[in-house]
């Protein structure tokens, strides 16, 4: 059945080699496990829920992306987006969860219609590169900025905006150990480098008395809470375009990245550098992401940590199809995930802010009309505490570069089209 299903002779590996790389991916994302409860639960949702949510929207993409698409490939609820999410949406916007689980459904759906109709190609190739870097190491800032607020390494000051808090606290100091130690375990090799660190920083809470024992496993959770919460109605508000658009986009760029990254770690792509079955990985990334909202969490995309599990040999959609059984087992861990304090997450947080801003190193920067709109998105996201602010800004600042500068002809229609109604939004709003 394996053999029909995965074809497991022709892509050379074996049941042995697929379960080893799904192991490998797994402990590489499931830090995901106690980030995103948290997170959310800032939003005002229901930590135990959302937990359940998140592993169950979890395994549903790596279900669908093994059986259909048949990539080694994981999926759980994004980094960035979970922060857009509940900072910006719920926090900024003053929306609430319920309406943004409406959003992440609605841009969902939409995800899977262009996906279906085969748009996604235009919507991509019409984005200019810097752009796409920019955004993605933005939320990078963005997430290490949240890291060291949890911690209270960085402080609100009504002088200079932000100073440094107390370093010397146990919080902070917990917060730097776990960024230090992931940093040492990932140089060393260690594929679980996180969910060691993790588990490691809420161990020495035990032991110091910072935190209270609550139990290692137990039944899961009810996901009662914010199971079909989405407010449908109020998404169809005018001003929620741009929120459905902002989870709609940086999905979309995330998940495209991520499949073109495990792909060339893999060497699934054609002789034209093309992935064959893209569309069906696109609909498993757009299924996950629906059945995600309906089960009450944000946006689940596509993990680029997969890549750890092909380079330990995974090459068939068993590997993911392992990853989403894991993610079932570890719903028996909620006490375990509701024990984890903000400052064991917070390195975590900063590791993959590295990670995220690791493409600057391919922007134009001698191009000033390239490098300049990527320096506007990466300061303004992080410094206006809103993803959204710094897509709309880096847009607005491209074109209008281009277009001062002559360049004009760089320009796409789509980024044209995207900045214009970036600045109406700004007029009207």
């Amino acid at each position: 059945m394996l053999e029909k299903l995965f074809q497991l002779k022709k892509n050379q590996t074996s049941l042995k080699q697929e379960v080893i790389a799904g192991c490998t991916t797994f402990l590489t994302m499931a830090y995901i496990i106690f980030v995103n409860p948290m997170m959310l639960a800032d939003a005002g949702m229901d930590h135990g829920a959302v937990f359940v949510a998140t592993c169950v929207a979890a395994a549903i993409g790596c279900f669908v992306m093994g059986l259909l698409a048949n990539y080694p490939i994981a999926l759980a609820p994004g980094m960035g987006l979970n922060a857009f999410f509940t900072y910006t949406v719920v926090g900024e916007m003053g929306y609430t969860w319920e309406t943004a689980l409406g959003a992440v459904f609605l841009s969902g759906i939409c995800f899977l219609l262009l996906s279906m109709l085969k748009i996604r190609e235009w919507i991509v190739n019409s984005i200019p590169m810097s752009l796409r870097i920019g955004i993605a190491a933005g939320i990078g800032l963005f997430l290490a900025l949240l890291g060291l607020q949890s911690a209270g390494i960085v402080v609100a000051n009504p002088a200079t905006l932000v100073a440094m808090g107390d370093i010397t606290s146990f919080p902070a100091v917990m917060a730097s150990l776990g960024f230090f130690i992931i940093i040492a375990l990932v140089q060393r090799g260690v594929k679980s480098a996180v969910i060691i660190s993790i588990l490691s920083i809420t161990l020495l809470g035990l032991l110091f008395g910072d935190l209270q024992y609550n139990g290692i496993m137990s039944t899961p959770p009810s996901v009662a809470p914010t199971f079909m919460q989405m407010d449908l109605a109020s998404v169809l508000e005018v001003s929620m375009i741009s929120v459905v658009f902002a989870f709609l986009f940086v999905d979309l760029f995330d998940t495209s990245g991520t499949l073109v990254a495990v792909a060339q770690r893999g060497g699934f792509l054609d002789d034209k550098g093309r992935l064959p079955r893209i569309n069906r990985a696109l609909t498993a990334d757009s299924v996950a992401t629906i059945a995600g909202a309906t089960l009450g969490t944000s946006t689940t995309t596509s993990y680029v940590e997969s890549t750890s599990g092909v380079s330990a040999g995974g090459r068939t959609g068993l590997t993911a199809c392992v990853v989403g059984l894991l993610f079932l087992a570890a719903l028996f861990f909620s006490p375990l995930a509701g024990m984890v304090p903000a400052y064991a997450t917070a390195g975590t947080l900063f590791y993959v802010a590295i990670l995220m801003m690791s493409g600057l190193v391919n922007v134009e920067w001698e191009d000033l009309t390239e490098a300049a709109p990527v320096v506007v998105v990466c300061i303004l996201m992080p410094l206006t505490f809103s993803i959204a602010t710094g897509i709309a800004l880096g847009f607005i600042s491209y074109a209008a570069i281009k277009l001062l500068t002559g360049r004009y002809k760089d320009l796409s229609v789509g980024v044209v089209v995207l900045a214009a109604m970036f600045v109406l939004k700004f007029i009207f709003e």
